[in-house]
């Protein structure tokens, strides 16, 4: 497994939250906190961050076992298609990328896609933006990330149609919420102070 994870620098993270630099840095802390929570019992376990002198700030971050990488130049796409190439250079048969910013995932999300891609080419988990929350593959697939639309509301339609393109099978996981607004950030934060997390939206079909 791999997670995208951003240095915490103030005015450089969650700023759509418009919370003003110093919280916004602070939720995106809580954010990934609670992401690395989810997936601490899991093991092989790779943390790709940004920008690429971040490694002494994420750090804290690594449980026993794991290790870390820069994720490297390009946009997001040729950055995920990097940390997959990586990881299939070294044997991985299945490979799934999650980010740092959608706290409902849990370690059943990770096991449902890890059981899929024994048959399954691709795994996505949709997110209620357009996008998704996480990728699996059992192989390269360089065709789904170039030229994409990323940071757009046709991100996971997009690869859907790609994948059918390319003759893929795919398996969806159910559908989550990011938190990048502050209309997300509160009910993130109204969830967390009731002592539950608030329903992650509808199943994908």
């Amino acid at each position: 497994m791999i997670i995208f994870v951003k240095a915490p620098r103030p005015g450089t993270v969650k700023t759509r939250l418009r919370l003003g630099a110093a919280a916004e840095c602070a939720a995106y802390q809580r954010l990934a906190q609670t992401v690395l929570h989810q997936m601490a019992p899991f093991h092989a376990v790779e943390l790709r961050f940004s920008p690429s002198d971040a490694e002494p700030e994420i750090r804290m971050w690594l449980q026993d076992g794991w290790t870390a990488a820069p994720q490297g130049g390009g946009h997001i796409g040729q950055r995920m298609q990097s940390a997959f190439t990586d990881a299939f250079a070294t044997g991985t048969k299945r490979v799934v990328i999650i980010g740092s910013d959608c706290p409902y995932l849990n370690g059943d999300d990770i096991h449902a896609a890890w059981n899929a891609l024994k048959s399954a080419d691709l795994v996505l988990g949709p997110a209620e933006d357009g996008g998704y929350w996480l990728i699996g593959l059992r192989q390269n697939q360089p065709a789904l990330f170039a030229n994409m639309p990323w940071s757009s509301n046709e991100v996971f339609s997009e690869t859907i149609a790609r994948a059918k393109a390319l003759g893929l099978k795919t398996f969806l996981l159910r559908t989550l919420s990011d938190v990048d607004t502050r209309e997300d950030w509160e009910k993130f934060i109204s969830a967390e102070a009731q002592g539950r997390k608030p329903p992650p939206g509808p199943h994908a079909d």
